[in-house]
């Protein structure tokens, strides 16, 4: 009865293609992202910020690229951990090799490099697709580990191969507690969310989906493939390298090429394809339940055991947390292969008539 559009009429363009079109809507976004900066820090424990809100907003940030890829263009991309990677040690030489360099233009440097090597990967988009394009993409992910775990001018001659960041600060103000953490990776979720948004409903966006619907039809109608399927190689390995940056400096705060393997990249997706492909809400989705769900496993499984007189290991619940992933990937892809973020539009749709039937 609450979630009523009677009444608000349209009468501009500029209104019909609002980023949300019912009032409700707006509203309940305003406030949540209020609540996000300011009701969160004064509730939240460290705990929470380090184990489930920090890591939830970078990975929501990488699952947003992958989405703009593989949902909204059709390119089945593998190598998502790559891009990670090498917007995380691009990153990396610009903060140590460039005394001086804003925090903010280091991330966004990185981004700048992952989306360069995204499209070198992408050129195969223009031949092949499905499969093939899977295998070419998981390619990069193989060469970027060797490169950065072989050749020790990514990590400034590091013995071990690992690398670390410290005193971090953006315009004097240091990034060093988890709440100022947190606050740095809401910003740069909330600007590339609404950013992204707007490009998959502009022109761009359009040529994107229609060449992931049917590519040779798009060509007909004056779409230019190489166009289309390298800028969204561009656009998504932008925004995963920048997540990668932040996943290196601001959760790990020091890491090794094995913090981006292949194992990332199949999360990536996996995100994607639970949250729901296609979708920016969808992205959301996926990330926070894929954080969650390892965690309430381990705490409700043994608890589980406990009662019925079993006890569960935590090898156990590592094995238990890997079937029950691929079950519901399989059950996603078979009932909803939108995710979860058709399930969402349902309630919405529902809540539209409620308490009427029709």
């Amino acid at each position: 009865m609450f979630y009523r559009e009677n009444g608000q009429f349209k009468t501009s363009y500029a209104a019909d293609q609002q980023i949300f079109g019912i009032a409700q809507d707006r509203w309940f976004v305003l406030a949540f992202i209020a609540f996000a900066f300011i009701g969160v820090p004064m509730l939240v424990d460290e705990y929470l910020f380090r184990a489930i809100l920090i890591p939830f907003l970078i990975l929501a940030l990488a699952a947003l690229g992958v989405n703009i890829l593989v949902g909204y263009c059709g390119q089945i991309s593998l190598g998502s951990g790559a891009f990670m990677a090498v917007g995380a040690y691009a990153a990396y030489n610009f903060f140590v090799r460039v005394p001086g360099i804003p925090l903010i233009g280091v991330i966004l440097l990185g981004g700048f490099f992952a989306a360069l090597v995204g499209m070198f990967f992408g050129i195969p988009s223009l031949r092949v697709r499905g499969l093939y394009l899977a295998i070419a993409t998981l390619a990069a992910q193989f060469f970027c580990d060797w490169a950065f775990l072989r050749i020790k001018w990514f990590t400034n001659d590091s013995a071990s191969g690992s690398v670390s960041v410290s005193a971090m600060q953006v315009f004097g103000i240091p990034i060093e507690t988890p709440v100022q953490r947190y606050i740095f990776c809401l910003c740069f979720l909330v600007v590339f969310g609404v950013l992204a948004k707007n490009l998959v409903r502009s022109a761009v966006g359009r040529e994107w989906m229609a060449i992931r619907d049917m590519d040779v039809a798009a060509a007909v109608i004056g779409i230019r493939p190489v166009y289309a399927k390298l800028s969204a190689f561009a656009v998504s390995s932008f925004i995963v390298g920048v997540a990668g940056a932040l996943w290196g400096f601001v959760n790990l705060g020091s890491w090794e090429p094995a913090a981006f393997s292949v194992d990332r990249s199949f999360q990536l997706l996996f995100m994607v394809i639970i949250g729901g492909m296609g979708s920016i809400m969808g992205s959301f989705f996926g990330a926070a339940f894929i954080v969650t769900l390892p965690i309430f496993l381990n705490q409700f499984l043994p608890w589980a055991g406990s009662l019925v007189g079993v006890a569960i290991s935590t090898s156990n619940v590592s094995h238990a947390e890997s079937m029950i992933f691929g079950a519901l990937i399989v059950w996603f892809l078979i009932v909803e292969p939108h995710g979860l973020a058709r399930l969402w539009s349902i309630a919405k749709q529902r809540l539209r008539l409620w308490p009427f039937p029709h």
